[in-house]
């Protein structure tokens, strides 16, 4: 055999057992006439000594030896005299008695440390080599981790984990589609899902009641640090259930997935906002509760006195940073120029301080008196040695969303964003329809299969705009984890849904024929949730971005350097697909 034991396994009361291990050169150092070399793998790193003194070919071969070349030791474990309290194999060593050296490597273009020198770029191509780093591979054992506690607690409420298939139809409606050519049949595509979601509905008309799935999910989009071109999904759904059922149950598995892998209790229930509180007093259908900064409209106290910009405007409000009065005039100008930036826009930022005597200081003082900037200091509840900063725009989401990213921003310089503190909540009454301006038209804010509030059904006909969906978000931290929706089960209601959305009949029965055939056969009601399995893993790793919580990640531009995908294929691959390739004009 290769090795007895591994890296991480030995301790000191395995002294003086002889042993066999193979691992990973992590480096090597000679001291006089002993030649120390930490051997890795994926378990950790054991220490071997060589004495030149007992046998100098064999020392001098680990002399030679390179960082990451594959080797095999047999020793006998010995105490060590300088001990590492840092490594869990740190009060042992081997003393070693043979050395094989099982393979070569060349010198790695970035060391495999947990602070390494490589880029991102860099360990990205070289993707392998990375995953070697420990700090990787923790993240993908906390993820392993994961998914086994996920299956433990849905297999312990009757889930039934169901595969669905990779090769569906497209549905242009929201994300693109990633399609793929049928060689079969000339012209016509598959696409890769987005979500299994009319398949895990047609589950419950098949009568499956409980059906979970973590399976990889396909959208073409543009890419942020929380987002990748292919993610997983923990996708679940359920029959006879109502909006409080699921809430209830997902609610349990965050609880528990809490517990078994952070160890911490959450026995409060989740707090629960509707959609429009978020906005109102956020900015964001995904507000961050680790800190308050609660918006304030300020249009009746700061409106009617000469400033323009705020005589103005449609929205003024503002957030109150505590204990932040000590920003310098360089800070404030600083934050200036971060609302301004194009990817928030705003046109300026207005500030007070309340001073160590109460009295107010404003950055617009000779437009406002004392006795109105004591009306702004109530309106926080501001207290000496607080700063009062607030935005204004001709827009009122625009403005409030503007404002969302400088409360981030301040919660981050105030240190109130910290990744070891959690604060749950549940999102619900999410608008039914959104408008679109690049359609033209009302697009469905979840997906077309939402069901709306019961009381709101009426309205379909007359304000369809102000309908609420049985929708719900669960969100952590500012970090939306996971969200679905009761599901319409009505034939009937699912064909007035798509009329609102635009579809003729005919164009509803052609892509979504099958699902409101299948309602006509009994249907029963039922709702789910998606869980983002990338995103609670990051969350718990306490990572900024999903990609170092999967094996193989692409980069900001969907590419994946390592493979060097997509590529272009051969012209004899694009005869066989029946396909021609236009050039994009730059």
């Amino acid at each position: 055999m290769y090795r007895t034991h591994t890296c991480g396994e030995l301790r000191l009361s395995d002294a003086g057992k002889e042993v066999t291990l193979a691992g990973w050169v992590q480096r090597a150092r000679k001291m006089g006439g002993m030649t120390f070399v930490d051997l890795r793998d994926r378990y950790g790193i054991t220490q071997l000594v060589f004495n030149e003194e007992k046998d100098a070919s064999l020392c001098e071969q680990a002399n030679h030896l390179g960082r990451e070349f594959v080797i095999q030791v047999k020793g006998i474990v010995s105490e060590r005299s300088n001990k590492n309290k840092n490594i869990p194999t740190g009060e042992i060593e081997i003393v070693v008695d043979a050395l094989t050296v099982l393979n070569t490597a060349l010198t790695p273009p970035f060391t495999i440390e947990d602070n390494t020198d490589g880029g991102d770029d860099l360990r990205m191509k070289y993707r392998y080599l990375d995953l070697r780093r420990s700090v990787v591979r923790r993240n993908l054992e906390l993820r392993h981790r994961m998914t086994m506690e996920v299956r433990r607690y849905l297999d312990s409420k009757g889930f039934l984990e169901i595969e669905t298939p990779m090769l569906v139809g497209s549905t242009p409606e929201g994300a693109r589609d990633f399609v793929v050519p049928s060689r079969m049949n000339p012209g016509q595509f598959y696409a890769l899902p987005q979500s299994p979601q009319t398949l895990k509905q047609l589950l419950m008309v098949s009568g499956m009641d409980r059906y979970f799935q973590i399976v990889k999910c396909f959208r073409d989009e543009d890419l942020r640090a929380d987002r990748q071109p292919e993610f997983t999904q923990i996708d679940c759904e359920m029959s006879f259930v109502t909006q409080e059922d699921i809430i209830e149950t997902f609610e349990g598995m965050a609880k528990h997935l809490f517990k078994e892998l952070r160890g911490v209790e959450l026995t409060e229930p989740f707090l629960r906002m509707p959609w429009a509180d978020a906005m109102k007093y956020y900015g964001s259908d995904k507000p961050d509760l680790r800190f308050g900064m609660k918006f304030v409209e300020l249009m009746d106290i700061l409106k009617g006195h000469g400033f323009s910009v705020f005589d103005n405007a449609a929205y003024i409000g503002g957030i109150c940073a505590q204990g932040a009065a000590h920003y310098t005039r360089k800070q404030l100008d600083q934050l200036t120029e971060f609302v301004k930036r194009p990817q928030i826009g705003a046109k300026g930022m207005v500030y007070a301080r309340v001073e160590a005597d109460g009295n107010v200081k404003s950055s617009v003082d000779k437009f406002y008196t004392q006795d109105v900037l004591q009306q702004l200091k109530g309106a926080f509840d501001a207290q000496p040695g607080d700063l009062i900063l607030i935005l204004s725009g001709d827009d009122a989401m625009k403005t409030r969303k503007q404002l969302s990213e400088l409360r981030l921003e301040m919660g981050n310089q105030l240190g109130l964003r910290d990744k070891n503190k959690f604060a749950c909540l549940w999102v619900v009454d999410f608008p039914m329809f959104e408008w679109s301006d690049e359609e033209g038209r009302l697009m469905a804010m979840h997906h077309p299969f939402t069901h709306p509030k019961d009381e709101d059904i009426p309205l379909l006909d007359t304000d369809p705009a102000a309908v609420r969906a049985d929708a719900y978000d669960m969100v952590v931290n500012g970090v939306e984890v996971g969200g679905g929706s009761i599901r319409i089960h009505d034939s009937q209601l699912q064909e007035k849904m798509f009329e609102i959305l635009g579809f003729t009949p005919e164009r509803a029965q052609e892509q979504f024929g099958f699902l409101m055939n299948a309602f006509k056969y009994g249907a029963p009601p039922h709702g789910g949730l998606a869980y983002g399995l990338d995103r609670w893993v990051s969350l718990f790793a306490g990572l900024d971005s999903i990609r170092d919580c999967i094996a193989f990640p692409k980069n900001n531009s969907g590419r994946d350097v390592m493979l060097d995908a997509p590529a272009a294929l051969e012209q004899k691959q694009l005869d066989e697909l029946c396909l021609a390739v236009m050039q994009k004009e730059k």
